[in-house]
């Protein structure tokens, strides 16, 4: 492994790519769970480098979405990939390429946050060799290096959130996807969580996709975004433009309304890692 400076995350993993190849692409995806139809013919595509929001109501089919994409779920009908990459006839490729931060919590309380960075680079089969200098990056890149010797049930909402995002990145993923990445948290974790993503895309120059119900997060954070309702995609674009075909006054939260018809939601802060569990047990149970 090449050496990176302290701090620095894990590089996106290289692969001889067309500059046009997409990061994600979907052509009439469709999923059932029974009689209901949770993704209905979608039609996406994430640009490489970029940071693309999944916005929609719970129940809208971005959870859906991700897990297939993810291979968490099968591509029963329509096609997807991930860097050129079909997920259902390549799906161990594909998931060498990923890093996933789920709504659910992926942390083990009763570890540190050492021993569960260095869990995913086992799970991820890092050589053995490079295992404690990837986790030790991991968690420098998630600004963890001192609190890694603590137990994680002591950790601040913020701070699990970040160490999930260290757990990810351990296989030096191309494609980050995260579902609902600040939910339960308050503002200051929020900003906290947002900055390290942020300095991450900067630096390694991978693509993340994000679902989220936060309208300032879209707003703000997003290069583009697209408006699922009711398992399709409704409206695709940057913020700027959704806003503007809206009206010269609109809001992100007036284009959702527009499109979805329906609320944001409203999810309460938590900090302690039980508050955190359960605010995102119920999340995962809506969404």
């Amino acid at each position: 492994m090449t050496s990176r400076s302290e701090g620095a995350p894990p590089g996106p993993q290289s692969r001889d790519l067309p500059a046009e190849t997409p990061a994600v692409a979907c052509h009439g995806l469709t999923h059932r769970f029974g009689d209901h139809v949770a993704v209905d013919n979608l039609d996406l595509e994430v640009r490489p480098g970029e940071v693309f929001g999944l916005l929609g109501p719970n129940g809208a089919g971005k959870t859906t979405t991700i897990r297939i994409l993810t291979t968490l779920l099968p591509c029963a009908r329509g096609a997807a990939e991930v860097f050129g990459l079909d997920v259902a006839a390549r799906p161990l490729e594909v998931r060498r390429l990923l890093g996933y931060v789920p709504q659910q919590l992926s942390a083990d309380a009763n570890l540190t946050g050492w021993e569960n960075v260095m869990l995913y680079t086992r799970l991820y089969d890092v050589p053995r060799r490079q295992r404690r200098q990837v986790a030790g990056e991991a968690l420098a890149a998630m600004g963890l290096t001192g609190a890694a010797d603590r137990i994680v049930r002591g950790y601040s909402g913020g701070m699990i959130r970040r160490l999930e995002l260290a757990q990810a990145l351990v296989s030096g993923p191309r494609l980050l996807v995260l579902d609902e990445p600040t939910i339960g948290l308050d503002p200051i974790g929020r900003s906290e969580v947002w900055q390290r993503v942020d300095a991450l895309r900067r630096d390694s120059g991978m693509t993340v996709l994000v679902t989220t119900h936060y309208m300032d997060e879209a707003d703000q954070l997003c290069d583009r975004l697209a408006l699922m309702h009711q398992g399709s995609v409704r409206a695709v674009g940057s913020p700027a433009e959704l806003k503007a075909a809206l009206g010269p006054d609109a809001t992100l939260e007036g284009v959702f309304r527009h499109f979805a018809g329906g609320g944001l939601g409203d999810d309460d802060g938590g900090g302690e890692y039980r508050a955190v569990r359960s605010t995102r047990r119920t999340a995962g149970r809506l969404g």
